[in-house]
């Protein structure tokens, strides 16, 4: 670790999901433990750093918010690349027409090693649009990036439009962990965020021992190997 730096380990997450999912309330959620009842509009790219305390080091969490709008699609793709996890989100606030600024995410794509797709229990178009997101990500996101799917506003029962088990469904078609998270009553946001961590970690401790046994050279550097990501072993700093 360089003497100049405060963290040992520094990872990029990017958040996708329609435009209204809840994204940006997520993220609010997990950098500052705060909550607006406002309704956020991400403009192109917006991003928050969180540090954490895993198993005695220091990991840097650089966590990107994409516009959900088609016109912004094409510039996150490129942050899709370098990701280290991703995040799908869905929300009840999606609102229609916007597709045409999806395209400026694209290039977002490119570094991060982390997806979370998210989408809204109360919105189903929203949650029928991951399939859409999640076919761009494969199309533009680094092989082998980490992803996992979110349901947001699980407290909100009686506008429940999306079902557990179909969420689950939709998790196991694509091959990815899922969560069910509420922002406002600060739901399994932590969770969510832990638990990529906890899966990029394992990904690059094994590429690095693949690595080692090819005779690799020793030593990462950027986003190496993170120490296991628990619900109670975490601490925020």
């Amino acid at each position: 670790m360089s003497s100049n730096r405060n963290y040992d380990f520094l990872i990029k997450l990017l958040l996708i999901g329609d435009s209204g999912v809840g994204k940006s309330c997520c993220l609010l959620r997990f950098s500052e433990d705060s909550f607006t009842p406002s309704f956020i509009t991400t403009i192109g790219i917006d991003f928050k750093i969180r540090t954490i305390e895993l198993d005695g080091k220091r990991v840097k969490l650089q966590i990107w918010d994409t516009a959900g709008q088609e016109r912004f699609r094409t510039i996150t793709t490129a942050y899709y690349r370098g990701a280290m996890g991703i995040l799908l989100v869905y929300d009840v606030w999606d609102t229609a027409g916007q597709e045409r600024f999806r395209t400026i995410t694209t290039a977002y794509y490119r570094g991060a090693m982390g997806i979370l797709l998210v989408y809204d229990v109360t919105d189903e178009r929203s949650f029928n649009n991951i399939r859409t997101w999640f076919a761009n990500v494969e199309q533009h996101a680094t092989e082998g990036v980490n992803k996992i799917l979110i349901g947001n506003k699980c407290d909100w029962e009686d506008k429940r439009v999306v079902s557990t088990e179909q969420g689950q469904q939709l998790a196991d078609e694509l091959g990815i962990p899922f969560l069910e998270v509420s922002a406002k009553s600060n739901i399994n946001i932590d969770k969510a965020f832990y638990s990529l961590a906890a899966d990029i970690k394992k990904r690059l401790i094994d590429n690095q021992k693949s690595e080692a046994g090819a005779g690799g050279a020793s030593g990462g550097a950027g986003g190496v190997p993170i120490a296991q990501a628990g619900g109670s072993g975490g601490k925020c700093c």
